[in-house]
């Protein structure tokens, strides 16, 4: 059953084109959320939420018009549509409401369809399940002071339809644990986080190897506790793939988003066919992937998702494009219209983007360093979207001496700008991993995936330690 009647849509359309718009829109949403933790290794909190509503957008021409409701009846959709409309009251043209027709076929199926549903499901089940990860933590070694064990749950239930026919429902789903755990010793303190994230099942924390997880985290808190502090200056590095893509995620990613490119806000902008990156470098945004943190049947305006090869070869081939970025700039939609909820109008975003497998080993590049710092896993950091200028911390870092791995080191934080590292980025790896992430922009909060085999760039700056 739709969350709202068809005739009651075509009436709340019509209604928003009824001054002169030229364009039209309903996003309707109902959705579950939930989050657990575990503290002092007991239940800690349990956070259960639920949105419920819609937005309806209209445009004149460029000109974006953006309201909000949580009455989803006739008479509720109605006055909001009224109420956009007003903001223009002598638009000068007059569209006619498109019949409104099916929905396009899913590229794929990313929805499970049997089982329990998240609030169908024993509480106690869940607890249990984050009690587990505490007490092998807690086993693993006596030096673990504190566990955060977290569960969350999100069932996202959409329709979107629009002036030009368009019609949409759809279910989306993001099940996904964390784990932080601390460690002391001589008044020491060290930390260390690691997560794992699933789209397709809400049973997913029954069959999830959270006892590999507390081993690897506790493990890995322990050696931040041996190591010493990294030096600082300007080194080849080696990062690691999977979380290791958040960089490009963040140092450029947003920059090849229309969001920038549009006001001109991107060191990207006017560089399509423009080498900007080696030739062993390709990077792609993809919302088709089976069981993708990022993944989606459609994007947050209908249409239907799609792979975007954004650099090829070191070559600029695409921007990230939304609808309303395609009327300001020309180009052609990319299925890359997200929002994190009814609350917001939707904006070009990521999915799930990442540099695509090249033909190194990481024991290759490894070998080809003297000196430098091996990234093994990625903490986080932040950048600035006009420029790429960004600063991410080292979660977990070793030194990399006559071409081998030698000891750990902790407190390293790479700095830089996302273009320049690009053109420094000597040799890709063939191991491809994705990690999951939530991306913040103007449009909310989202699940998107970050991801990269690992990468060797020739020369950046490190921050550390200085020593004399």
């Amino acid at each position: 059953m739709s969350l709202v009647a068809r005739s009651v849509i075509e009436k709340t359309l019509s209604e928003a084109l009824s001054t002169g718009a030229d364009f039209a829109e309903i996003f309707a949403e109902d959705s579950y959320s939930s989050l657990l933790s575990v503290m002092d290794s007991k239940p800690f909190s349990a956070q259960v939420g639920r949105q419920y509503g819609a937005g309806v957008r209209v445009h004149f021409g460029t000109e974006e018009i953006y309201i909000t409701t949580n009455d989803l009846s006739e008479s509720g959709l109605i006055k909001a549509a009224r109420t956009a409309a007003a903001a223009k009251p002598n638009g000068t043209r007059k569209k006619t409401l498109a019949p409104l027709g099916d929905a396009p076929a899913k590229p794929f199926d990313q929805t499970h369809t049997y089982g329990e549903k998240p609030w169908e499901i024993d509480r106690d089940r869940k607890f249990k399940y984050l009690r587990g990860m505490d007490q092998i933590a807690r086993k693993e070694s006596s030096l673990v002071t504190q566990t955060e064990p977290r569960l969350l749950e999100k069932v996202q239930n959409i329709l979107i339809a629009n002036s030009e026919g368009l019609w949409v429902e759809d279910t989306r789903q993001n099940f996904r644990t964390f784990l932080e755990v601390y460690v002391e010793e001589n008044g020491q303190t060290e930390t260390y986080h690691k997560n794992d994230w699933s789209t397709t099942s809400p049973l997913f924390f029954e069959v999830h190897d959270g006892a590999g997880m507390a081993r690897e985290t506790t493990r890995s808190a322990l050696t931040l506790l041996k190591a010493d502090f990294a030096p600082a200056g300007e080194f080849p590095v080696v990062i690691d793939n999977g979380f290791g893509g958040v960089i490009f995620h963040e140092a450029c990613g947003h920059g090849l988003e229309t969001t920038s490119v549009a006001p001109g806000a991107s060191v990207f902008c006017g560089k399509l066919g423009e080498k900007i990156a080696d030739s062993c470098v390709t990077a792609i945004d993809d919302g088709t992937i089976r069981g993708g943190w990022g993944s989606l049947h459609y994007d947050d305006e209908g249409n239907p998702t799609q792979k975007t090869t954004l650099i090829e070869n070191g070559v600029l081939k695409s921007y990230m494009v939304d609808r309303l970025g395609a009327q300001k700039t020309g180009y052609a939609q990319t299925g890359s219209g997200r929002r994190q909820n009814y609350k917001f109008a939707p904006t070009s975003r990521m999915r799930n983007t990442f540099i695509a497998a090249g033909q190194s080993s990481l024991e290759e590049m490894i070998r080809d360093v003297d000196l430098g710092i091996y990234a093994k896993d990625m903490g986080g950091g932040s950048v600035s979207p006009g420029t790429g200028d960004f600063n991410f911390a080292i979660q977990q870092a070793y030194m990399i001496r006559d071409g081998k791995l030698a000891e750990p080191v902790k407190g390293a934080s790479l700095i830089g700008r996302g273009i320049e590292a690009l053109g420094r980025i000597t040799k890709v790896g063939n191991e491809l991993k994705l990690a999951a992430g939530m991306c913040g922009s103007v449009s909310g909060s989202i699940p998107a995936a970050v991801g990269q085999p690992a990468l060797l760039i020739s020369k950046i700056l490190v921050g550390g330690r200085a020593t004399s």
